[in-house]
Formats: C-alpha cells, sequence, structure tokens
C-alpha cells in the first residue's frame, strides 16, 4: 500500500510541475494532494515538499492560511471561464451546460473567496 501511495504522490508532482508551464493544468490541487499522502506515507518527502523552493509555497499558505496565490486565482478562473465558453460553442445542449456552469461557477466561487496568499 505504501508503495501505491507514494506512486500516487509522485504522479500528482509530475502533474503539478506540468502545470506550472501548462496554462490549463492546475498545479496546486496536484501539490496539495502530494503533500497530503507523504504526510502519511513519508515524512521526509513531505518536508522535501514543503521546503521546495518553487513547489513548497502553495502548500505552506495552504496549509498556514487556506490561501491561495492571487495569480493562481486569475489562473483557475480564466481557465474555468474559457471551458465554459468552449462548452457553449460545442452546444451540448440545456442540461449538461446549465449542470456544468453551475459547478464552475461553484468552483470559481470557492477560489475567489479564499484569502489571498
Amino acid at each position: 500500500m505504501r508503495i501505491l501511495l507514494l506512486t500516487i504522490a509522485w504522479t500528482s508532482i509530475a502533474f503539478g510541475v506540468v502545470g506550472v508551464f501548462l496554462p490549463l493544468v492546475p498545479t496546486t490541487p496536484f501539490l496539495l494532494l502530494s503533500a497530503a499522502i507523504f504526510a502519511r506515507v513519508s515524512p521526509t518527502f513531505e518536508s522535501w515538499l514543503v521546503d521546495h523552493p518553487a513547489l513548497g509555497p502553495s502548500v505552506r499558505a495552504w496549509r498556514d492560511r487556506r490561501a491561495i496565490n492571487q495569480s493562481a486565482k486569475i489562473s483557475a478562473v480564466v481557465a474555468m471561464t474559457c471551458s465554459l465558453c468552449v462548452l457553449v460553442w460545442l452546444d451540448p445542449g440545456p442540461l449538461p451546460l446549465a449542470i456544468v456552469a453551475a459547478v464552475l461557477s461553484a468552483c470559481a466561487a470557492f477560489v475567489i473567496t479564499r484569502p489571498s496568499a
């Protein structure tokens, strides 16, 4: 089980690093998942992640103050808006569009209402 959890954590870090370079891939949620898993199975890897100069600040901000960096907030809301616009353009019908719009609105509201790091 430990090997599986470590594999998931490192895969999540890989996705988080990809998110640093690709604007539509989130970074912080993947890093938070990795930190949570590492906290249970490897304190050494958890310390490495939390103390990492590039990856650690967002994890520490979330853990300490449940805060999200302002640029990450903007990127997240812009990505959600773009996703919704693409869905409108694809015209899936009113019900799927309404469901997706409601979910994205709730997610955007959550992100916006968190304190800024």
